[in-house]
C-alpha cells in the first residue's frame, strides 16, 4: 500500500515541477536570475527525496518511511514551482489568487513531513500511543497555517503582492491565534526530536540504534547550516553561504535515511559522526578565536589592516592542531566512546610491557573488555604459513568476518569480529593500531611452536633410531646370523668327520658356500637400507635408477653437482619416500623427479597427480621424513590440496 501511494506522491511532485517549468517557459526572457535559480534549486533538492523515496518504498513496501521520504522531497518541490508560478501569474495563468493565498503559508513543509519521517523513523510505527497527538497535530497545524495565514489582511510579498485574497480576511482578533500557530509548530517539533531521543534510549538491537544515528547524523547539517549563515556573515557581510548547508541538509536527510533502512552497515556510523562532531566544533573555535583576533586587532589598528588579517590567521593554523586533537579525544569518549576505549588500552598495555608488567599475548582481552565484545578473537599468521592460528598456536578454520592485519605491506594476522558487535570501521583502526604487539605476539608464538617442534623432533628421532635399531638387531639376528651360526655348525660337524668319510664333504661344501651367499645377500639388503649403495655412483644416478624402476611415466630433472654423502642420503630418502607413498595411497598417474643445487642449498621436489590430501600428521612416514630432514639443518613443506595432487619439497643446506 505505502509503495503505492509513494508513486502518487512522486507523480503530483512531478506535476508542481512541470507546472514550475511551464511558468518559467511561460516567463521567458522575463525570468529573473533569482527565479530562475530558486526553481533549479527546488528541482535539485527534491530530486533525492523523491528518488530514494522510491527505493525505500520498494524494498521496504510495508513501512510508511519510503513514503513519508518522498512527502518531503514533494514538499521541496512545492514551494519553488509555486512562487515560480505565482511570477508567471500574469501573464494569463489560471488560479493566481489561490495560488498566492497558499502560497503564504507553504514554509511551513519544510518542517513538517521532516517532523512526521522523524517521529515514523525507521520502524515505520509511532514510539507509542500517546504520539498519535503529535502526528496529528502536525498535519492539522499545516492544513490550518496554510489556510489561515494567506487570509491575513496584509498584502501578499513579491510576486504576490498583487494576488486577491482567495479565502477572504481574517477578524483582527483572530490574527494572534494565527500568530501562535508557528509557536506551536516550534513544539511538535521540539516533541518529535524528543521522541527520537526516546527511541534511541530504548533500543536495545545494535541495527536499530545505527540507523537512529545515521538519520541524527543526516540532521547534524542543520546546525552546519546555521554554523555556515555565521562564517558567511563574518567573511562576506550576507548569509549566502547558508546555501550550502540547505543543500548538504536536504541531500544527506535522503542518502542517510536510505542508508540507515537498507544499509546501516554500510560504514561506522560513530566514527562519522565523531568525525563530524569534531572537525564542526573546531571549524567554530577557529572562527572564534578569528572574530576575536580580528576584532581585537581592528580596534588597535584599524578595521581592514591587513596584518591584523594575517595575525588571526597565523593564530587559527597554530592552534588547529592541539585543538584538533584534544577536540578529538573529548568527542571521542562521548560520542564513539569503544573507539577512545580500545586505542587507550592499545596504548596502556604497550606502556604495561615496556615496564615489565604485562605481555603482549594479553591483547585479545583487553581488545574484549575495551570493545566490550567477549566473543572477539585475534588470529596470527606465523612466517612462512598461511593458517591462522590462536596466541596457542592452535589452528583457526577459515574465519568469515575477519579484518587483515597488515605491517609493512605482510599480512601478519587478523581480528575476527563476533557479528554487528564491532562495526568493521572500528575493527580495522584497532587492527591497525595493534599491528606491533601482533607482530611481537605472533614472533613469539611462531618461536615457541619451533622450540616445541625441536624437542618433539628429537625425542621422534630418539624414539625411530631406537626402532631403527632394534630392527637391524633383529634382522641380523633372524637372518644373517642365524644362517653364518648354522654354516659354522656345519662346517664344524663336517671337520669331525671328515676321516670316517661318513660326511658328503663336496655336498656339504655347497650347501656352505650357498648360505654364505645367502647370508651375504642379506647382509646387503640391511646395508642398503642403511645406506643405498646405488648413491656410491653419485646422487644422479642413485635417483635415476630409482626413477627407472617404477611402474609409472616419470619426468627426472637432477643437477645437483658433488654433495656431501650425507645431503646425498637425506635426499635420496626423500624422493624415496615421496614416489612410495604417491604409489601406494594417492593413486597417481604421473611423478616428477626435480633435484636442483643452487647456490648453498639442495632443493628437491617430488610432485605427483594423485588425490592429494596428504599431511604431516604425527607418526606417519612424512612426519619421520621431515624430522629427518629437520636433523640435516633443512626444512620440509607439504602441499596437498584435495584432489588436485600432491607437492612434497624439502631445502638441505649444502655448502661446500
Amino acid at each position: 500500500m505505502y509503495r503505492r501511494v509513494s508513486v502518487a506522491i512522486a507523480v503530483v511532485a512531478g506535476v508542481f515541477l512541470v507546472a514550475g517549468a511551464v511558468a518559467l517557459i511561460r516567463l521567458g526572457s522575463d525570468a529573473g536570475l533569482f527565479v530562475v535559480f530558486w526553481y533549479a534549486t527546488g528541482v535539485v533538492l527534491s530530486l533525492p527525496s523523491l528518488a530514494l523515496g522510491q527505493v525505500i518504498a520498494r524494498h521496504r513496501p510495508q513501512n510508511p518511511v519510503g513514503m513519508l521520504l518522498t512527502l518531503v522531497g514533494l514538499a521541496i518541490a512545492v514551494i519553488p514551482s509555486v512562487e515560480t508560478y505565482g511570477s508567471a501569474a500574469v501573464t494569463g495563468l489560471p488560479l493566481p489568487g489561490v495560488v498566492g493565498t497558499l502560497d503564504q503559508g507553504s514554509w511551513m513543509l519544510m518542517y513538517v513531513p521532516v517532523a512526521l519521517l522523524v517521529l515514523y523513523f525507521p520502524e515505520g510505527r509511532l514510539p507509542g500511543p500517546g504520539w498519535r497527538w503529535v502526528a496529528g497535530g502536525l498535519i492539522a497545524l499545516l492544513v490550518a497555517f496554510d489556510i489561515l495565514a494567506g487570509m491575513t489582511p496584509e498584502a501578499y510579498p513579491p510576486p504576490f503582492e498583487n494576488s486577491p485574497h482567495a479565502f477572504g480576511v481574517l477578524p483582527d482578533g483572530a490574527i494572534p491565534f494565527v500568530m501562535a500557530l508557528p509557536v506551536t509548530l516550534l513544539v511538535l517539533l521540539i516533541a518529535s526530536a524528543a521522541s527520537m531521543v526516546g527511541r534511541f534510549r530504548r533500543a536495545v538491537r545494535p541495527s536499530e540504534r545505527a540507523q537512529l544515528k545515521w538519520f541524527a547524523l543526516a540532521g547534524l547539517w542543520l546546525p552546519v547550516s546555521l554554523l555556515l549563515c555565521w562564517t558567511s556573515y563574518l567573511l562576506l557581510g550576507m548569509p549566502d553561504l547558508a546555501l550550502i548547508g540547505l543543500f548538504g541538509l536536504f541531500i544527506t536527510i535522503p542518502v542517510g535515511t536510505t542508508i540507515a533502512m537498507l544499509r546501516h552497515d554500510l560504514y561506522d556510523v560513530d566514527k562519522a559522526i565523531a568525525a563530524t562532531v569534531t572537525y564542526g566544533t573546531v571549524t567554530t573555535v577557529l572562527l572564534g578565536v578569528y572574530t576575536v583576533v580580528s576584532f581585537t586587532g581592528g580596534l588597535v589598528a584599524g578595521g581592514g589592516s591587513a596584518v591584523v588579517a594575517a595575525g588571526a590567521t597565523a593564530v587559527c593554523a597554530a592552534a588547529l592542531t592541539p585543538v584538533r586533537s584534544r577536540t578529538q579525544r573529548v568527542v571521542d569518549r562521548r560520542l564513539y566512546p569503544r573507539r577512545r576505549a580500545a586505542l587507550d588500552a592499545i596504548a596502556a598495555l604497550r606502556q604495561r610491557i615496556d615496564t615489565g608488567d604485562s605481555q603482549p599475548e594479553e591483547l585479545q582481552r583487553v581488545l574484549r573488555t575495551a570493545l566490550q565484545d567477549r566473543a572477539l578473537l585475534l588470529a596470527y599468521k606465523l612466517p612462512g604459513e598461511q593458517q591462522l592460528v590462536d596466541a596457542a598456536g592452535g589452528p583457526i578454520a577459515d574465519p568469515e568476518d575477519a579484518v587483515p592485519i597488515v605491517l609493512h605491506g605482510q599480512e601478519i594476522g587478523a581480528v575476527i569480529r563476533s557479528g554487528d558487535a564491532t562495526s568493521r570501521e572500528l575493527t580495522r583502526e584497532v587492527a591497525a593500531a595493534s599491528a606491533l604487539l601482533v607482530e611481537v605476539t605472533r614472533l613469539r608464538i611462531g618461536l615457541s611452536a619451533a622450540l616445541r617442534d625441536v624437542a618433539s623432533s628429537r625425542a621422534r628421532l630418539l624414539a625411530a633410531g631406537y626402532s631403527e635399531r632394534r630392527k637391524l638387531e633383529r634382522d641380523l639376528h633372524d637372518g644373517a646370523q642365524q644362517r653364518l651360526v648354522s654354516l659354522g655348525l656345519a662346517l664344524r660337524l663336517a671337520q669331525r668327520h671328515l676321516g670316517d668319510g661318513t660326511v658328503d664333504v663336496d655336498g656339504l661344501l655347497d650347501e656352505s658356500v650357498a648360505e654364505l651367499g645367502t647370508a651375504v645377500a642379506e647382509l646387503r639388503a640391511i646395508a642398503h637400507g642403511l645406506r643405498p649403495s646405488s648413491l656410491d655412483d653419485g646422487l644422479d644416478v642413485a635417483v635415476r635408477t630409482l626413477a627407472g624402476s617404477l611402474r609409472l611415466p616419470v619426468t627426472v630433472e637432477v643437477e645437483t653437482g658433488p654433495i656431501a654423502d650425507d645431503v646425498a642420503t637425506t635426499a635420496y630418502y626423500v624422493v624415496s619416500e615421496a614416489v612410495t607413498n604417491a604409489m601406494k595411497h594417492a593413486d597417481a598417474g604421473w611423478i616428477g623427479l626435480r633435484l636442483i643445487r643452487e647456490d648453498a642449498a639442495l632443493s628437491v621436489q617430488v610432485r605427483d597427480d594423485g588425490r592429494g590430501g596428504a599431511q604431516l600428521r604425527p607418526g606417519s612416514g612424512l612426519a619421520g621424513l621431515a624430522d629427518r630432514v629437520a636433523a640435516a639443518g633443512g626444512a620440509l613443506q607439504v602441499h596437498s590440496p584435495s584432489g588436485r595432487g600432491t607437492t612434497i619439497e624439502a631445502v638441505l643446506p649444502c655448502a661446500s
